[in-house]
């Protein structure tokens, strides 16, 4: 059965508990590390990793789990010696990389905007799609607190825009590429109705679009690759 789409209330949240979690990228490479340490890790072993204060390392490790994506134990590694204090050891739920946030999408609507847009000729429809995205992404910047008066960088701004797609289901990120920079989606929340109406892939375009002129100013997106189209990822390019 199809859910309801977020609320923007909602969205909002999901988009906050995401950047709050994974925003800052050393923290993005401890939730990695701690992937790879199924029987968990402390807080003195991510500081030793990463030269950090131990502070530090136990702030960014309560940041994971009070997002829901590490979990706190209290005990030793299999096979440490029996005597001492029992460490505080931080693990991932589960031993695949996700990102488990709340967030919905209706299909049924999904489908129907393929079928109307198959209507229409391939370049009108295009056109239509990509405006649509176009005014989501203005919506989706304003729910993530713009104001238009904080002036973010080009750089800064799209590396908000790969975490609020991602808070949205595409599994994104921003990097920097022959000179350029895109954004890289993974994952595409159309799943089936992009594959059988591909210009679809216009309202990621337009999303992009929408939320760059909200959280900088005017820029230009194309669409690079596909996964409608066979590729293995999604890609954007973007301009300022």
């Amino acid at each position: 059965m199809a859910q309801p789409s977020l609320s923007p209330t909602e969205f909002a949240s999901a988009v906050t508990a995401i950047t709050s979690a994974f925003g800052d990228p050393t923290r993005r490479e401890i939730y990695l590390f701690v992937h790879e340490h199924p029987e968990g890790v402390t807080a003195s072993e991510v500081a030793e990793r990463f030269e950090l204060h131990a502070n530090v390392a136990r702030h960014h490790l309560d940041k994971l789990t009070a997002g829901g994506h590490l979990e706190v134990t209290v005990g030793r590694p299999p096979g440490a010696p029996g005597a001492g204090r029992p460490s505080k050891r931080y693990k991932a739920h589960t031993a695949e990389v996700e990102l488990d946030l709340p967030v919905r999408h209706d299909d049924v609507l999904i489908t129907l905007l393929g079928r109307a847009l198959a209507l229409l000729p391939r370049e009108q429809a295009e056109a239509m799609a990509e405006e649509v995205g176009v005014e989501y992404g203005r919506t989706m910047a304003r729910a993530m607190g713009s104001s238009g008066d904080v002036q973010r960088s080009f750089r800064t701004s799209l590396h908000a825009v790969a975490d609020a797609l991602s808070a949205h289901g595409f599994a994104a990120h921003a990097e920097a590429h022959d000179g350029g920079l895109r954004i890289i989606s993974n994952h595409c929340p159309f799943g089936d109705a992009a594959v059988e109406h591909p210009v679809i892939c216009a309202v990621d375009r337009g999303m992009v679009r929408g939320m760059l002129e909200t959280l900088y100013g005017d820029t230009t997106t194309l669409t690079e690759r596909s996964r409608a189209a066979g590729d293995p990822t999604c890609i954007t390019s973007v301009g300022s």
